[in-house]
């Protein structure tokens, strides 16, 4: 087994490290940092340098010092949205040890007087705010860590555009620092300038008369940008409930049109992933627009048709086949990359895809059902039903 190596260690804004850390300093043959935090641990015997740039590069430096002692200094704590998980994924977990301080969220709660169990943490540093679009619901508090002062009035713009216009927006500066500060107001009303390092507290408020939008599977046809050819409100809810997203899970969807299954599955849980192959270029627009304004701009949009475009995806927890049934192999390349115990979903509304699931169906069993919905409309001064093509849907759950 390897011995850890690598140190992790958090300081707060007013130079004091986590219990350990001086002691960790002092061993140490190479410290780590941003220049800010290697200048708030003093004078060190140890080599000091900073985040190389571009900052990838320090991985590889890393790997060349293994064996050695290195200590790599964060604000607060490093395995909460910090450094901590980007060096995971170059180093095992049995080659370092964290030694954390209190993090950003934790003092801000007890600046914000909120029990920080009721508060969503979010963070976009070196992110899209349109991140923060999801997250958004009446009476919200959320905790969110920022790139800069700017990215304070591109969330106040986001917040008004949103319908939260009348959010109390709290800047804490320097939190456990000498230059700590506390700047408040309300999204519609923003003019403040505050310091780039700081943590932003939200108290959303909603104006009167909003439409939510909910994270339940199942939004209005209207809240997406499309062409028509889309899976409708009803089936989309129906749809997602096969699909059953669960948090870190991975979606193929293949025919991803204006993205609103693949956009649904993104909201439905926390870190979730969705890939959208879609050859055409208008829709593809249409997914990406969609995407950011409903909260999930990672939404991974390829052009790429199935089955060829599937190579060298990652292997997804479940797929969804909203277009293509008829192409040679398509099912059955799906269900060799799905792992057990992936789910596969696939709807059709014509006569040829739907043989194509009614032949799956026979070999592989699974579940087999017909959607047929029905919306009041006009009909001359009354009022009467309007059927939708009827979808036919085929779920399995790989064995």
């Amino acid at each position: 087994m390897t011995a850890p190596w690598l140190t992790l260690i958090g300081i707060g804004e007013d130079g004091v490290l986590a219990p350990g850390g001086a002691d960790c300093l002092a061993r140490a043959d190479i410290v780590y940092g941003g220049a800010r935090h290697l200048t708030l641990a003093g004078d060190l015997q140890a080599e000091k340098r900073p985040w190389p740039s571009p900052f990838a590069t320090v991985f590889a430096d890393l790997k060349a010092l293994t064996g050695r002692r290195i200590a790599v200094l964060a604000t607060g704590d490093p395995m909460w949205f910090g450094i901590g998980s980007s060096l995971l994924k170059h180093f095992s977990a049995a080659e370092m040890t964290v030694l954390p301080s209190l993090s950003a969220f934790q003092l801000a709660a007890s600046r914000m007087g909120w029990a920080l169990q009721d508060c969503d943490c979010l963070s976009v540093h070196g992110r899209p705010v349109d991140h923060l679009r999801a997250a958004l619901y009446p009476d919200a508090r959320l905790l969110v860590l920022t790139s800069n002062a700017d990215a304070v009035r591109q969330i106040a713009d986001l917040l008004a555009d949103e319908g939260y216009g009348g959010t109390e927006m709290t800047v804490l500066e320097h939190l456990g620092g000498g230059k700590e500060r506390r700047v408040s107001g309300t999204a519609e009303n923003w003019t403040e300038n505050v310091a780039d390092f700081h943590t932003l507290a939200l108290e959303a408020v909603a104006d009167p008369g909003l439409r939510i939008t909910a994270r339940a599977p199942g939004l209005a046809d209207d809240a997406f940008r499309h062409d028509g050819k889309m899976t409708k409100q009803e089936i989309r809810a129906v749809t997602l409930a096969e699909l059953k997203p669960h948090p870190g899970a991975l979606l193929w969807d293949i025919g991803s049109g204006c993205g609103s299954v693949a956009i649904e599955w993104l909201r439905a849980a926390a870190r979730t992933r969705a890939i959208g192959l879609e050859p055409h270029g208008e829709r593809r627009l249409m997914a990406a627009e969609n995407a950011v304004a409903l909260g999930v701009p990672h939404l991974d949009l390829k052009d790429l048709s199935a089955p060829a475009g599937l190579e060298g995806l990652p292997q997804p927890d479940a797929v969804f086949i909203g277009g293509g049934l008829t192409e040679p192999g398509l099912v059955d390349t799906v269900l060799t990359a799905l792992p057990s115990g992936g789910r596969l979903v696939a709807n059709a509304v014509t006569l040829e895809s739907e043989a194509v699931l009614l032949k799956h169906y026979r070999s592989l069993g699974g579940g087999l059902r017909r959607l047929s919905v029905q919306r009041a409309s006009a009909v001359g001064g009354m009022t009467g039903w309007r059927p939708a093509m009827p979808v036919t849907q085929w779920s399995l759950t790989k064995p």
